[in-house]
């Protein structure tokens, strides 16, 4: 009988926090017209806004489906790397790779499965056969290991700190559309064994009528060893409200892979947003995708930002609080510079800044 192969944990491999160094960020290019008004014109510009903010930073991958490389490579700045690389969408969080490293220096990738956020019971969209690719094309662009996990899983479903520690929502991966055979205990193992963890805090749900059912990037995130960022609503009529205080008393009476006690710093969420007529108006309506109809709340959060080399890139999406979130984040990233990039066309599309970004670590002295 054929010996499995070891797992990332056992060969020494783990997974880095996001503020941790990296040698570059990948993207890809929106272009789907039931996700994207208006042919994704609008949502191209700021895609662009958002590659061009963190090329600050460090090197920025966004890959291009054939049909419109020519487009993104006039759209987008010369130092912004565009490359081939076709997708169903443009989530790249979600079906891009989650790069793990190695104290030697090597870097490695786990191919999560991806099943459109739900398959056929709730899925976004069908098919999804090109973002299945995706992860197995960067590994051969790169040179590296991939890791094949026997789990569908999301990489916006997951926030780690880099010294073992994990959080994530029940809500996400318990969910019966993503692993119906597995129970909690057995997803704990899953996630130590692939990404080197050793400790799971589970948050009991994400944010309000999230369509990825409850990622926990748009709740919560480390912004350092001990530290995690949380959207927040004081306003008791918005299902937010009881979200927030679930989440908040998880992580007050949890400790962290250190023992140590969890700070909490509140980011206030945007007021309500919904989707207008205009906005829906501008969309192919498919019945194999999610419909966006006007009226539709969306689930807006600041806490979807992307944490760079110099940089913090936070969407901009109510100015009646986008002021107060970028001096909380300034305050929490004193040696990063904070960009807001204007991101409702990004929201409109069921996701956010962190929610199209992958950040690839850098490597060890060895490289």
């Amino acid at each position: 009988m054929p010996t499995a192969e070891p797992t990332p944990r056992a060969q020494g491999f783990a997974m880095p926090a996001e503020f941790a160094p990296h040698d570059a960020c990948w993207m890809l290019w929106p272009q789907r017209p039931d996700t994207w008004r208006f042919g994704a014109k609008p949502a191209q510009q700021a895609f662009v806004e958002v590659a061009t903010a963190i090329a600050e930073s460090e090197t920025v991958y966004v890959g291009v489906n054939d049909e419109q490389y020519e487009n993104a490579r006039h759209q987008l700045p010369p130092e912004v790397r565009v490359v081939e690389l076709s997708s169903n969408d443009a989530w790249m969080r979600d079906v891009g790779p989650t790069f793990l490293t190695h104290p030697d220096g090597r870097l490695a990738m786990v191919d999560w499965e991806f099943n459109a956020w739900g398959g056929l019971d709730g899925g976004l969209y069908f098919p999804w056969d090109k973002d299945k690719r995706i992860r197995t094309k960067i590994a051969e662009m790169l040179g590296i290991p991939r890791f094949t996990a026997p789990v569908v899983l999301e990489g916006g479903a997951l926030h780690v700190d880099g010294e073992g520690t994990l959080i994530t929502t029940e809500e996400c991966l318990l969910n019966p559309n993503r692993n119906p055979g597995l129970n909690r205990e057995e997803m704990e193992q899953l996630l130590r064994d692939y990404l080197g963890v050793e400790k799971v805090i589970w948050l009991p749900r994400g944010c309000h009528l999230d369509e990825t059912d409850g990622h926990v990037d748009n709740l919560c995130c480390f912004v350092a060893p001990g530290e995690v960022v949380l959207t927040w609503s004081d306003d008791e009529d918005d299902p937010q409200h009881a979200i927030c205080r679930e989440a908040l008393a998880v992580l007050e009476s949890t400790f962290d892979a250190r023992g140590r006690e969890l700070c909490v710093h509140k980011l206030p969420q945007p007021d309500p947003l919904y989707i207008e007529e205009d906005e829906a108006s501008g969309l192919d309506r498919l019945d194999s995708s999610h419909p966006r109809r006007p009226g539709d709340r969306m689930a807006g959060s600041y806490v979807n930002f992307y944490i760079g080399n110099s940089v913090v890139v936070m969407p901009l999406l109510d100015p009646t609080c986008d002021e107060q979130a970028y001096a909380i984040l300034q305050e929490l990233f004193p040696d990063r510079r904070v960009v807001g990039v204007p991101a409702r066309e990004i929201l409109l599309g069921g996701g956010n800044i962190h929610c199209i970004t992958q950040q690839q670590p850098r490597l060890g002295p060895s490289r």
